[in-house]
């Protein structure tokens, strides 16, 4: 049904391409009002290009197609002062805000160093906890704060992983605690937290040069289509990546009143992926 989240504002991270644009889009196309930020920028130790800005008009021109308001900011997550100007001017703008999505991430698998774990926590782990905190003086009795996290949060690190996929396992396994706590703070106020683990998703972090030798590094040229096989080996339900529209549907319905009463939640969307590394929890 159209309208689920009619005349809600909602402020999404990463939103320049990928899972942020889809979110963006698909809350836009539901009636709410967007305010983006993304980095527009590279960070060293990622070694597929980040968005720029062009990316980021696309995500206003795809809002603004469904008529619906947005407020498109360039904003580093690890900065809290940029995401508070980014908030406060789009508030200013619409008058409220109900939805956060704190999306922005990375995956950094290469080089092995220090630095590579560090960027990682900084942007997937911090970055959230910055949007968060840029959202809470603006948030209402019935808002939805929604974290992205990843299905690394039950998993020790990642193949080909070195220190960037240790900092994303340990990143998502913060995001994950993170939500659990804040759903209980902000519980007594009807603010309600939960969190998506995505698997692999068929975006600019996996579809790049870097990713297909990752995966296929028994190719000197691998491709997009090479590296398809290796990720389907990875799911029980031969799913090689999720369509960022997939992990927006998950996205709507926490963002919806459809989930008023729905808080703490850790909603891992994986074809399967930890079926074979994790016990059923079954209630006492």
């Amino acid at each position: 049904m159209a309208g689920r989240v009619a005349g809600k504002v909602a402020f999404i991270t990463g939103a320049a391409r990928g899972q942020g644009r889809s979110h963006a889009v698909r809350l836009a196309a539901e009636g709410a009002d967007i305010i983006a930020v993304d980095l527009l920028a590279d960070i060293d130790t990622v070694p597929y290009p980040l968005a720029v800005k062009k990316d980021l008009d696309e995500t206003v021109r795809q809002v603004r197609a469904l008529g619906r308001r947005i407020v498109a900011r360039q904003a580093d997550v690890r900065v809290l002062s940029e995401l508070q100007a980014a908030v406060d001017e789009g508030v200013a703008e619409f008058g409220k805000l109900d939805v956060v999505v704190a999306q922005a991430g990375i995956l950094v698998l290469a080089p092995d160093t220090p630095a590579a774990f560090l960027d990682t926590v900084q942007v997937n782990l911090a970055g959230v906890l910055n949007a968060v905190t840029a959202a809470a003086p603006h948030l209402h009795s019935g808002a939805s704060v929604i974290l992205v996290g990843s299905v690394a949060v039950l998993l020790e690190a990642i193949e080909h992983s070195g220190a960037g996929g240790l900092g994303h396992a340990h990143a998502s396994r913060g995001v994950g605690r993170l939500g659990h706590d804040l759903a209980r703070v902000y519980a007594g106020e009807q603010i309600r937290v939960n969190v998506i683990h995505p698997t692999n998703v068929d975006s600019g972090m996996m579809d790049n040069e870097f990713m297909y030798h990752a995966y296929r590094p028994d190719l000197d040229t691998p491709t997009r289509e090479d590296m398809i096989p290796a990720l389907v080996q990875k799911s029980p339900m031969g799913v090689p990546w999720l369509p960022p529209g997939h992990v927006s549907e998950a996205v709507l319905y926490f963002a919806s009143d459809e989930a008023r009463w729905v808080t703490g939640q850790q909603l891992v969307l994986d074809g399967g992926q930890l079926l074979p590394v994790t016990r059923p929890r079954v209630l006492p």
